[in-house]
């Protein structure tokens, strides 16, 4: 996909805090296309971050100057985002109308949308089509297809008020979904078609179905790496650490546990699958048009062991990896090709906020 440059000036710092680990990009443009300038990770204590509500701020901000500054980042203008249950994104049908009218009448639509106090969100909508056409008795009534964001604004404000005490510049708070849909419309997979794109992380598995280059279905679920960890910590009575170890194989177990630690494991990422299989199902008959051609798979957690294997059993369809990279120039003095193609599915989030520049909606 070619994407005009964007103004240096204008270039954010792609930061994806996560519960687990604090993700960060930056991107630039050269002759030759878009270049990665900067990437990054550090991890979070366990609880400093909940069910995306940061519960440990000074802990949170003091990891991301520390990021930063070992990163060498002067750019303090910055774009994150947020997911789980405080967000609601959902396309509704609408009858047509110019930007200004539906900006106006946004909030007494959105009512019926949304599971909160409409008061206690913040709200936002994009235009995604306005060609549909329902045939009334006498006539027919122009639609429009918009895409209806909500975010609780006592998270919206967490976010917000982590950065100001880390002396950044709020430019733009996304939602994950979006995010990764970014990152996929840059990368060298297929665009066209129908692709279910799936982040897993640490505590939050995120769903976008893109048709044709358009999102038509977004899910966040509370599932994640972290539901492992706490199984074997129940299971074999360690701490969160040491089951935090045993879980990415750095610590030797004993032969007799080998199986149990597998089945964890296996039922685990079993019911990762199956939620992922639900919400396919779910778009498979709610837009019949639509046949999912592959799952790109990303998120720290999308590496647990047999993850890849039952999801490929339960959906019956292609699963490949996402890389963000692939399309961006790589310095090879600056980073090891390894250490990308690793991490590659855990930075993709932060590439996809690194892509949004100020003026972004």
């Amino acid at each position: 996909m070619f994407q005009m440059p964007i103004l240096a000036k204008n270039r954010l710092i792609g930061i994806d805090i996560g519960s687990h680990a604090i993700k960060i990009v930056e991107i630039g443009d050269s002759k030759k296309g878009m270049i990665l300038r900067n990437f990054g990770m550090i991890g979070l204590p366990q609880g400093s971050i909940v069910e995306g509500s940061i519960k440990e701020k000074e802990i949170v901000s003091s990891a991301l100057k520390n990021l930063l500054k070992n990163l060498k980042i002067k750019n303090k203008n910055v774009a994150t985002s947020i997911s789980g249950y405080s967000v609601i994104a959902k396309r509704i049908t609408i009858p047509k109308r110019k930007e200004k009218e539906l900006e106006k009448s946004m909030q007494s639509d959105a009512e019926q949308y949304i599971p909160f106090d409409i008061n206690d969100v913040n709200l936002d909508f994009q235009i995604l089509s306005s060609e549909k056409e329902e045939t009334g008795d006498e006539e027919k009534e122009r639609l429009m297809d918009v895409l209806l964001v909500a975010a609780k604004k006592d998270i919206v404000e967490e976010y917000i008020s982590l950065l100001d005490l880390t002396k950044l510049n709020s430019v733009v708070l996304d939602i994950d979904a979006f995010a990764l849909q970014n990152a996929f419309e840059i990368s060298n997979h297929e665009q066209s078609g129908c692709h279910a794109l799936v982040n897993i992380g640490a505590q939050q598995l995120t769903i976008n179905v893109i048709q044709d280059g358009v999102s038509v279905f977004t899910r966040d679920s509370s599932y994640g790496g972290s539901q492992i960890t706490s199984v074997i910590q129940q299971e074999l009575n360690v701490p969160y650490q040491e089951a935090e170890m045993i879980k990415l194989g750095a610590k030797p177990l004993e032969t007799k546990k080998r199986p149990l630690i597998e089945e964890i494991f296996s039922s685990t990422v079993t019911k990762w699958a199956q939620e992922v299989k639900r919400a396919l199902d779910f778009v498979a008959t709610t837009f019949t048009d639509t046949k999912i051609e592959n799952v790109l798979l990303s998120g720290g957690s999308s590496l647990a062991k047999g993850f890849n294997k039952y999801l490929g059993l339960e959906t019956g369809v292609k699963i490949e990896m996402l890389n963000p990279f692939g399309n961006l120039k790589i310095k090879q003095k600056l980073f090891d090709a390894e250490y990308l193609n690793y991490h590659a599915p855990m930075a993709v989030i932060s590439v996809g906020l690194a892509l949004r520049s100020i003026g972004d909606r």
